[in-house]
Formats: C-alpha cells, structure tokens, sequence
C-alpha cells in the first residue's frame, strides 16, 4: 500500500476522466458514419488491469457498461504473455466475446504498459453499419441463429505490437456490405485507443506506476462507498413486478434492498426464442446497472465499485440469460424492457424518485438503398428520440433518446439528407393523445422520410407498440411507437414495430411515430393555465380539454 495524498488522487482520478473524454472526440472526429460522429452511437472507457471500470467516457450508457466485460473476455481468451504493448484487440460477438450487445457494435481494446506492467486498458465500442449476415444492415427480424447476423469476433487481436494484422483486416473488409464506412470507423476507433493509451503512459511516467494503481483502487473504493452511502438510506424492502409485453408474454422481476445489497431477480422469465430478441446475461446485468444507478446515487461517480453491491440472478436459457447460438440481433428492446421493468417496479415504492414511464424504445429505424445522387450504396440507421415520463413536480422532457441511450443526438435533417438517399419532409412533435396527468408526459415526434430511389429497404424494431408507457400516481398512460409506410402509388398505410427488409420504392414515405411518456398524478389537478399553454402548444386539442381535464378553450 502506497500514501496517496488527497489532491494527487484527485488530479489522478480527474485525468483519467478526461483521458476517457478525449478518446471519445477523437472518435467522434474521426469517424466515416453518420451514426458514429452525428448521433454518438458509441463510448469510451478507461479500464483497470484486471477489466473493472475506472473511468466512464461520454456516450451511451449502456455501452460503457459493455467495456468492462468485453476486456474481461479479452483477459480470458488470451495467456498473459500473449497480450503485449502496442496491441489492439476486436470484439463484438455477445456470446464469446463479452460484447453484451449485438455484432454491429464493435469494441476497440488497448492493454496500456508501464515499465512493462500492464496497469490499464483504453476502450471503446461503437455501431458498424453493416458486419455481413443475411440482409443489409446485418439486422433481420428473421434471423434464428447468430451466424445469420453476421461476422463473429470474440476477442481477436488485429495489431500486433503496433502492426496491424493484414489477413484480421481483409476479414473484415470481405464481410462489409460497405467496406469503406467499415475501415473509416475501424481507423478513427483505433486512433482513439492509442491516442488514450499514450495519455495514460504520460500519466504513470509522472506519478509513477504504484501511486496510479493506488488511485485507481481509491476511486473505485469511493464508488462502493457511495452506492453503499445511498442504500443505507432506503428502506429495507423487496418488490416485485409482473408485466405484459407487446407479443403477449409476461416479464417478471423482484428487487430486494437490504443496507449492504440490491438484489435483481430475474430467474422467473421466458425461455430464449428462435427470433432476434435475446439478450445475453450481461446485457440484463447492464439494464439492472443503470437502474441501481438511477435509484441510488444517478449524480455520483461510475466505476468497478459503484456496482459492488449489485448482485444480477438470471436463468441460463432464458429470455435474459440466452445461451449460443441465439440470435441477438435487436438485444437492445428486450435490455430496454428489463430496464424500465425495474425503473416501474421500483417507482411504485419511490414515486418521488423516479418519473412514470417514458417511450421505452431505442425505435431502431433502417432505411437503405442505393443513393440517387452518387450510385452508392447507403444504409441510414436512426435510432429515434420520444417522450419521457413526468415525474413529481414537473412535465415529461419531449423528444429525448432513452434511458439505455443517453446523451445522444438526432442525426440533423442535413446531413441525413446529404448522406442518405432520402428526403425528410416532417420533424415535428407527435400529436397523438396520451401521457395526460396532473403533469403530463413529455411528447414523442413524427418524421417523415420520402424515398428517393428504388429496390430500398426498411428495417424497424420497435416495442411499447402495443402496451404503452405507464403512469404514476393516478395519470393516464402515454401512447405507442410504431412505423407506417405509406405508398406513393396506392395511398395504402402499413403499420409496423417489428419487422425487416420491406421492400420500399422511390415516393414511398416512411413515417416514423414515437411515443408520449406517461403522465404524473390525477388530471384532474393540472394547472387550468398548464393546460391552456399545451393548447397553446399545440400538445393537445380542445376536445381533450374538455373532456380529459374540463378546460374549456
């Protein structure tokens, strides 16, 4: 044990944050995809040794829960003496290589040396736009297995000792329906580890190797004891939960809080299906995760610590704990059930805590074709943004990403227009009724795309298309997420949530609606002068008014 004076670790710790963040705008600056460098569908991180969490980048938060556990199948796949500086490895496959997610996303991991003892691992993952499989955007509802979703990579080595391996990337590059997009996201994602592995080696040559372990040890401690901190102030309780789904089946979950654990048990649940929706053990680790996060202490720091106290119960052969080869191509709406899962069942105890449902969905929306402008082939993959619940004291947010995905953001009308081979004609709120309560849900939005070519494709998971967001303390429930095509030479409106490769044609509009969150209390409490301005707004009509929350307009 090494002294660590209180600002050494503290400029320690804060470096390794800002290490964490500079990896994520090299990223982002030098990323090909849309995906990648406008909505941020990636994360970066910085690891200890060992594979624990010391630092979280920016990005989504579900995929910064990822890197631990990819480095972890690293760590196990490859003898210590096999793992040397200069070494990048790749890893995306959620049965083998700890990926927790689906082929598309792709982890970057980077072994970090001092004196040659290696003391960390820079991270990072991000979407792919295309990995092979059975259909473009390696994304099929019909996919029964994982090898119908594309290339497999559990934990591979692609450099060397800082030389790329040639016959890893010639893989690569064959199994990409759009090899250009693949290296160009591949190089900026390389870039970003060696750029946060040379910041770290910076790092230890200053302070030294011992007292940049010590720090990293002290932070996760801090984590521990401050998640520790906030379950000593809940009350000891156990809850559960029984939920219907879209499809018809039911989720269940009990939580158990005692001053020194919180545990999940989701044991009692379906068996894995033949389809796409599977989610590994460590993807439902995820989701639990960040809701113990949201409930305990959502403003404190994140790390291997944080999560000591967290113990995940799952079914080997379940629904949330599939076994190869299960498919997992749209993991991330059964991750995104399980999280609001636990975010409903703890909120009936908590309601002054945590807000009523929100739009629940990553809507994963997939729209490709060949460009009009340039022959080239595009793959547009938009996960869209919805209403959030309202909670105690305020209206829902409109328009926001998911929980699972975080800060993110919406691919600007410009540049999808400019890339993709599409019009978009409408980005507006959603006017569809719901989420109406003594403080309502906040609004889902409505985009319009106008396909500009022939032989396109649409590809969509969406869930809340059926059951919609939940409402607390006496609120009506928010309203559904669902896609329409509308053709341009019939007029006919088909309505989808999950489904892939419908065959689209130039003039034919792809109208994308999310949902409104839930509502917060009996309607019959709001404000007359809130309800007057959401007429003003546009967020409801007269009728609803009247007759909802008796206004007369």
């Amino acid at each position: 044990m090494h002294s660590l004076d209180i600002f050494t670790r503290d400029i320690i710790q804060n470096a390794l944050q800002a290490i964490a963040d500079e990896m994520f705008t090299a990223m982002r600056k030098a990323a090909m995809s849309p995906i990648i460098y406008e909505v941020l569908d990636m994360g970066t991180g910085i690891t200890d040794a060992h594979g624990e969490i010391a630092s979280s980048g920016a990005g989504i938060p579900a995929f910064v829960g990822v890197l631990d556990k990819a480095v972890k199948k690293i760590l196990h796949h490859h003898q210590a003496e096999e793992i040397e500086d200069g070494d990048v490895f790749i890893s995306n496959d959620p049965h083998e290589g700890g990926a927790v997610t689906h082929l598309n996303d792709v982890v970057l991991a980077m072994p970090v040396f001092a004196n040659g003892q290696l003391v960390a691992w820079t991270a990072n993952i991000a979407h792919w736009n295309d990995v092979g499989g059975m259909v473009p955007g390696s994304l099929s509802t019909e996919a029964v297995d994982i090898f119908q979703e594309g290339l497999r990579l559990a934990s591979v080595k692609l450099i060397s000792r800082g030389q790329p391996i040639r016959s890893v990337l010639q893989i690569l590059h064959a199994n990409s329906r759009m090899p250009d997009f693949m290296e160009g996201d591949l190089w900026a994602g390389i870039a970003a580890v060696r750029g946060g592995a040379l910041r770290l080696q910076q790092l230890t040559e200053k302070y030294g190797a011992a007292l940049f372990l010590q720090a990293m040890r002290d932070f996760m401690d801090l984590g521990e004891k401050i998640s520790l901190k906030a379950l000593h102030a809940l009350p000891c309780t156990t809850l559960s939960l029984s939920e219907p789904q879209d499809d018809g089946s039911v989720f269940h979950v009990s939580i158990d809080i005692s001053p020194r654990e919180f545990k999940v048990d989701l044991r009692n649940n379906p068996d894995q299906c033949a389809g796409p929706i599977n989610l590994s053990r460590d993807g439902a680790v995820v989701a639990a995760q960040m809701a113990f996060k949201a409930l305990t202490a959502p403003q404190g720091v994140t790390n291997g610590g944080t999560f000591r106290a967290l113990k995940v119960l799952t079914r080997p052969g379940s629904l949330f704990d599939a076994q190869p080869p299960a498919a997992e191509g749209f993991y991330f709406e059964n991750m995104i059930r399980v999280y609001d899962l636990l975010l409903r069942c703890l909120a009936t105890a908590f309601p002054e805590r945590l807000p009523a449902g929100n739009f629940a969905s990553v809507c994963a929306t997939i729209i490709g074709g060949i460009n009009p402008d340039n022959g080239r082939l595009f793959t547009l993959v938009e996960p869209e943004i919805g209403g959030w619940g309202a909670e105690a004291g305020r209206d829902g947010n409109n328009a926001m990403y998911s929980g699972l995905h975080g800060e993110t953001y919406n691919c600007p009308v410009e540049i999808c227009e400019a890339r993709y081979g599409l019009y978009v004609e409408r980005m507006a709120l959603n006017d569809e009724p719901g989420g109406h309560g003594q403080f309502r849900g906040g609004r889902g939005i409505c985009i319009d795309y106008r396909v500009r070519s022939d032989a396109s494709f649409m590809t969509c998971g969406y869930t809340r298309s059926v059951v919609p967001p939940w409402g607390l303390q006496g609120a009506e429930p928010g309203s559904l997420n669902y896609v329409e095509v509308i053709r341009k030479h019939s007029g006919e409106h088909e309505r989808y949530a999950m489904a892939s490769n419908i065959r689209l044609e130039a003039g034919d509009l792809v109208r994308v609606r999310t949902g409104a969150g839930g509502g917060y209390g009996s309607p019959a409490k709001r404000c007359k002068d809130a309800v007057r301005e959401d007429l003003k707004n546009g967020y409801i009509d007269a009728d609803t008014a009247r007759a909802v929350y008796g206004v007369q307009d």
